[in-house]
């Protein structure tokens, strides 16, 4: 006991701290990295086609051949990608493969792990970036202020970070680099003038280096890591380069943080020698970052080539982005802005102005130029990028961090008392702070788990139709290296076709068995046309919509005519296999064979119908997809079609059990309701209510409350059996009214 009373406890005390302090930031690391990973298993929705074709299809191929059925776009044709976001995963695509091998599983638990593998890869990038955040908004503000949890807090309510940053789109991953590298940036280079001590600033000059001291290392020391962060986001999205000059332009013409700074020179410039150390390291770090991109290029595609160069070619010298849509110039401002923000988007603003116009005099120049640095970046990018045609929110996504991190100061501002306070006066902003909460709750469940979800229900639905009628033999875990062993595991080739606007679901990383053929419509953009030839062009997707039943009688072989009547599994005479012949995509040429599996909307369902009554397709599954969506080839439910008599008899009988349990629900709840309306008859009759009238013996109560149970059961009850129920009721009712009026 001696010896525990002899530590001071001042000393304890700090220790403490000081473990606290450390492990703190491992433990949000930790949590937050839990917290994406069931962010990136609870998205069932599907958003854009580059989640899927820009990403994982090339690392499809990547990772298991070019004939395993990947779909490659025509980007990736013409060179204007870079492969390493595809290299990433293909890696764990590999990895995923090895381990699921090496193991007992079945086929369908298998291609669960590929479909699942690089969503949990994306969780963690997603959960870095959060974290980044977080540690930016302490180095600003200073760590663990409330100013730095309000940024952590909102990244974490944030919908679109719940509902896009564990998909696997590279503008995610660029996100998580840019916040990556602005926390590394050296904000507090070039350093402040000796002589400011002369000038009486003393205090200012040591609190602001005590800052950066407190929150990492001085200048220059982790700026190797910023710049080659900065130059992989860059090479992944070009655009990001505009990020990057504002900083480098703030950086090197760096301007006074005070008229009392400009009038008595206590602002340097950077030195000569720091200008040139920034400009060798940016030079080296982009030229490693750019040389390991080359190296992939050349690899994937299988010559020299430079996809930036491709990239800006076709989509200014050729303007095929035009091809994909054109945007107001105001879309960033007036979509781009409240999609990213949501409910903050008030507290955004109000940060963005202090930021940019007013020095908050609570904090140190420092903290008043990161800020401005970050609102300056977060107006001009958007600004530039509108006066591209083409527009989409996800390319001002890497601004969402140092928005939040702006947002901030207000919010906690304005919340603040609300929280640490038990006055009644701060009840309204509580209210307030719990209903914001609540509608950002909303509209992550309503994106990830609503709208668009029949999308990968389908695909679900087509890897376990594979499975069970496709699959009927298990290979053993030797078996499963062999060619003879897939040809004996794969009797024959499941056909499905998508009569739907060009790749709106996603393709192999979801079909996943190479037994599955599948075919899709096509859109090709008006690639080294002329201006004429490009005002006159539609791609394939486009001319099926124009006319579908004749784009069909002449772009399906046997037309309207000659359907087939049997599934291919329950054909004599079977397609080859997959290990036999190459399983290829059918998405260059217009000549399709009808499949086993027939999918659309149901807005094409009347259209359908009509075009091919004579054939044997038949509905076998139904899926709610979305209560509305912008694009009217969308619309509806998605319906599958198969030509399975036992599928099609036995999604009928599912269908009518399901309409007949529905029906049943729908009579108790009806009854219920009723039982009340009688209820409520009785309680008035013994009460004497004067609303049916008082005068006994007129019969006014029998009638008017005959009338009203009669109303109630037709209301209430099914026409055939209201009838009926209708008829006893209103005796019953007569009859007890009486017995209490005597």
């Amino acid at each position: 006991m001696h010896g525990f009373s002899s530590i001071p406890l001042q000393s304890t005390t700090r220790q403490s701290r000081r473990r606290l302090d450390t492990a703190a930031p491992q433990n949000i690391l930790l949590f937050l990295i839990a917290f994406r990973a069931l962010n990136a298993l609870s998205v069932r929705t599907f958003f854009q086609p580059d989640e899927f074709f820009q990403s994982l299809e090339p690392a499809w191929q990547i990772a298991f051949g070019k004939g395993s059925g990947a779909w490659i776009t025509w980007e990736w044709k013409h060179h204007l990608r870079s492969s390493i976001h595809p290299y990433i995963f293909a890696a764990i695509y590999y990895l995923s493969n090895l381990i699921s091998e090496s193991i007992w599983i079945s086929p369908l638990n298998r291609a669960n792990i590929l479909v699942v593998a690089p969503k949990l890869t994306q969780a963690y990038f997603a959960a870095i970036g959060d974290f980044y955040t977080w540690k930016l908004a302490g180095k600003i503000y200073g760590s663990y202020s409330y100013e730095a949890w309000a940024a952590l807090a909102l990244a974490a309510l944030s919908p679109w970070q719940w509902f896009c940053s564990t998909r696997t789109l590279s503008n995610c991953l660029e996100t998580t680099l840019t916040i990556a590298a602005l926390y590394l940036w050296p904000w507090e280079w070039p350093s402040e003038s000796p002589s400011s001590q002369e000038a009486g600033v003393k205090n200012e000059v040591t609190r602001n280096r005590s800052i950066a001291h407190r929150n990492g290392p001085m200048p220059f020391s982790s700026l190797w890591l910023c710049l080659l962060l900065a130059a992989l986001a860059c090479i992944l999205r070009p655009t990001n380069l505009l990020i990057w000059i504002c900083l480098a332009t703030f950086a090197i013409f760096k301007t006074p943080m005070s008229v009392h700074q400009a009038k008595t020179s206590l602002f340097l410039r950077p030195t000569t020698k720091e200008l040139l150390t920034f400009i060798c390291k940016a030079a080296v770090s982009g030229s490693v970052v750019l040389g390991i991109s080359t190296l992939l290029d050349r690899s994937f595609y299988g010559s020299w080539t430079f996809p930036p160069f491709k990239f800006l070619y076709f989509n200014i010298a050729q303007s095929l982005a035009i091809f994909y849509g054109r945007n107001d110039w105001h879309y960033y401002l007036s979509q781009g802005y409240p999609l990213l923000l949501t409910t903050a988007l008030p507290f955004s603003l109000v940060g963005l102005f202090q930021a940019l116009f007013r020095n908050q005099k609570s904090y140190t120049s420092q903290q008043n130029s990161i800020s401005r640095q970050l609102a300056f970046v977060c107006a001009f990018m958007p600004a530039v990028l509108s006066l591209i045609s083409h527009k989409e929110v996800r390319f001002i996504y890497p601004l969402l961090p140092s928005l939040i991190i702006l947002t901030s100061p207000p919010l906690v501002r304005y919340f603040l008392p609300a929280i640490s306070s038990s006055s009644p006066s701060n009840f309204p902003r509580r209210l307030l702070l719990i209903f914001l909460v609540l509608v950002n709750v909303c509209i992550s469940y309503y994106t990830t788990a609503s709208h668009a979800s029949g999308i990968l229900k389908i695909m679900d639905y087509l890897r376990a139709q594979y499975e069970s009628h496709y699959l009927t033999k298990s290979p053993t875990k030797l078996e499963s290296r062999s060619a003879l062993a897939l040809s004996s595991l794969i009797p024959a080739v499941m056909t499905v076709g998508f009569l739907m606007p060009c790749h709106s679901t996603p393709w192999r990383s979801h079909l996943v068995f190479p037994g599955i053929q599948a075919w899709a419509l096509s859109c090709e953009p008006p690639v080294n046309l002329n201006s004429v030839e490009k005002a006159d062009y539609l791609d394939e997707a486009d001319q099926f919509y124009a006319d579908p039943l004749a784009f069909l009688q002449k772009n399906m072989k046997g037309g309207l005519r000659d359907f087939p009547r049997k599934p291919s599994y329950k054909l004599t005479n079977q397609p080859p296999t997959p290990s036999l012949s190459p399983i290829t995509t059918n998405t260059t040429t217009c000549n399709h064979t009808w499949p086993d599996y027939l999918i659309f909307f149901s807005q094409l369902e009347p259209t359908l119908l009509t075009a091919m009554h004579s054939s044997s397709y038949s509905e076998c599954y139904r899926t709610w997809n979305t209560a509305w969506h912008d694009d009217w080839r969308r619309k509806g439910d998605i319906v599958v079609w198969c030509l399975d008599l036992t599928i099609q008899r036995d999604w009928r009988e599912h269908t009518r059990h399901q309409y007949e349990a529905n029906w049943q629900q729908g009579i108790v709840k009806r009854e219920r309701q009723l039982d009340k309306i009688i209820d409520g008859f009785r309680r008035e009759a013994t009460l004497g209510s004067s609303w049916l009238g008082s005068r006994r013996g007129t019969g006014v109560q029998e009638v008017v409350a005959g009338v009203l149970v009669l109303v109630a059961a037709f209301y209430l009850v099914p026409a055939a059996e209201g009838q009926k129920v209708a008829v006893d009721l209103v005796v019953a009712v007569v009859v007890e009214v009486e017995e209490e009026a005597d």
